[in-house]
């Protein structure tokens, strides 16, 4: 069966190369196969993801919403903020949302949600850097099985069978291995990058925080201004 699959691919040499070597990795080939799919897939959507985020970054827009909050005016700050798509502002749209409660607490809800899109497959990524090695290393404990089942019979046999099963256990071992280790720079770029959107965020509610206080107390002070206390 399998030699019929491999006859009936288009014959180009390096194509009937990688199938082979494929198929000769023995069962455990698959499983590896499917988890190098779906790593690839989540890799892609990783990366339209975070070319769009840092495309939808509008840092002149952000500073005209610090400058509003700074003088008090919330209802200017609200209407800079609706519809944006920056992550930062997003944080203070929703925080502006619940103003009348605790503005502080809303971006910290709106922080966790975007934090959690940031983060999201990446514990798959994290499964599949264990996992795909631990597979070829199944795939190895299974091809030297095999290869010994051959000791003791036919010496000529015995040969060619033994080094077919260490061909299979070595074939899903490296196959295992470069998953992993395609894996690993993607994770950890992505990982880098989410927890740099993590510091920005805590740094937005950190300045709305201190903009907003800034704003109390200037309010405050004109309030009580001597020419005010006069009148």
């Amino acid at each position: 069966m399998t030699s019929s699959l491999i006859n009936t691919l288009p014959q180009l040499p390096l194509a009937n190369i990688v199938v082979d070597t494929f198929f000769h990795g023995g069962v455990v080939m698959w499983p590896l196969l499917a988890l190098s799919l779906v790593t690839l897939g989540i890799v892609i959507e990783r990366l339209f993801w975070w070319v769009a985020a840092r495309r939808g970054r509008e840092t002149e827009r952000l500073n005209r919403l610090y400058h509003a909050l700074s003088h008090g005016d919330d209802e200017g700050a609200g209407r800079l903020a609706a519809g944006s798509s920056d992550a930062r502002i997003r944080v203070i749209a929703h925080g502006l949302e619940h103003s009348e409660t605790d503005i502080e607490i809303g971006m910290q809800v709106q922080v966790a949600d975007e934090l959690k899109g940031a983060n999201r497959f990446l514990n798959i990524l994290d499964t599949a850097i264990t996992l795909a090695p631990l597979l070829g290393l199944l795939g190895t404990v299974t091809g030297i099985m095999r290869s010994f089942r051959f000791v003791g019979g036919d010496q000529a046999l015995a040969a060619s069978k033994v080094s077919g099963g260490i061909g299979e256990a070595l074939i899903a071992t490296a196959f295992g291995l470069g998953i992993a280790i395609a894996t690993l720079i993607p994770y950890n770029t992505f990982g880098s990058y989410a927890d740099d959107l993590r510091q920005q965020l805590d740094n937005v509610v950190r300045n709305v925080h201190l903009l907003t206080e800034k704003a109390r107390l200037r309010a405050r002070s004109d309030t009580f201004s001597p020419e005010t206390t006069n009148q």
